[in-house]
């Protein structure tokens, strides 16, 4: 992680994110975010953690151009969303950006292939049949794509919906808690496929999340409190982040 921006940087080069100086106010006062810059380069499999009320999901949405800082710059893939209307920022993040979140928002009426396809028709654009092979076949559901959700595992719908982020080859995965809802062993499956698809696709995954044993599976992770970034770490242990998060709380 490099917490400077290069504004010289073209979209080609760019860093996968990068905010600048972001601040986050909410009426009555309360500040989400007091002055946050990172840089998440290609490639990175970056997870952000904190304890509750610190700021790590509000990062999260201005980041992925879900909401709007109320200071600072945000660039997706070179990309400033940072003052886009609603619009514009739905393009972008169809464009630019996947998600990946607790819940696997699969509709239950549809076929998996129906499910990971649907955000690409929705924009108005078709599969890439070979891209969508490659993906099912790694994740191991080549198989399963003409089954409904409901007759698919807890830990098989989660891929699903991991391919479904993947399908329009975005700039950067957001994941929010995506192991929250699962047992530990399909939780384990999904962040390992997570970490090889940075490793050997080069895709960046930015992940949020309060498990100190998911975040140790990231290259860096960023540590938060009261809206500021109190640390930033690269490849620290589960037992270190956990240990970290203690005396957060404490304090």
């Amino acid at each position: 992680m490099n917490t400077s921006m290069n504004t010289g940087r073209t979209a080609v080069d760019a860093p996968a994110i990068a905010l600048e100086r972001v601040s986050k106010a909410y009426p009555g006062g309360v500040r989400a975010l007091d002055d946050v810059s990172l840089t998440v380069e290609r490639g990175t499999f970056f997870a952000v953690m904190g304890p509750s009320g610190s700021g790590k999901s509000t990062l999260m949405h201005c980041a992925a151009g879900l909401d709007s800082p109320t200071s600072g710059s945000v660039r997706i893939d070179g990309h400033e969303i940072a003052g886009l209307n609603e619009t514009r920022r739905t393009q972008l993040r169809r464009e630019r950006v996947g998600f990946v979140f607790q819940a696997y928002n699969l509709i239950p009426s549809l076929s998996i292939e129906d499910n990971i396809t649907l955000p690409l028709r929705l924009a108005g654009r078709t599969a890439d049949r070979d891209w969508l092979r490659t993906l099912v076949e790694r994740v191991g559901l080549a198989d399963r794509l003409s089954h409904r959700p409901a007759e698919l595992s807890g830990g098989q719908q989660q891929r699903a919906a991991v391919v479904r982020a993947l399908v329009a080859r975005p700039a950067v995965v957001f994941a929010d808690e995506p192991t929250g809802a699962l047992d530990l062993r399909s939780a384990h499956e999904v962040l390992d496929l997570l970490r090889d698809l940075v490793n050997d696709l080069r895709q960046t995954v930015v992940m949020v999340t309060h498990d100190p044993a998911a975040a140790a599976r990231a290259h860096h992770v960023l540590v938060m409190a009261d809206g500021r970034v109190v640390e930033a770490l690269k490849a620290p242990t589960a037992p270190e982040l956990a240990s970290r998060l203690v005396e957060l709380g404490r304090a």
